[in-house]
């Protein structure tokens, strides 16, 4: 486990990734990262990867065109 602190910057909370941790995620700065809630609440901090950003913005377009099919099978 490695630990690190929240900070503030402007008016933002800001968690500084250290040097260990930005090896284990194979980043440097300037990267972007995903953050993904786990179901548990827990939050998983990957680096970016092109297939599944595609896949997002693919699924962000279908979900744009089917907005209202999609609201009325919530």
């Amino acid at each position: 486990m490695i630990e690190t602190k929240i900070r503030k910057v402007g008016n933002s909370a800001v968690m500084t990734l250290t040097t260990e941790m930005l090896t284990i995620l194979d980043a440097k700065e300037g990267d972007t990262l995903f953050v993904v809630r786990g179901d548990d609440g827990s939050l998983k901090i990957t680096p970016q990867d092109p297939a599944v950003a595609a896949a997002l913005a693919a699924a962000e377009i279908v979900m744009d065109e089917n907005r209202d099919l999609l609201q009325a099978l919530a």
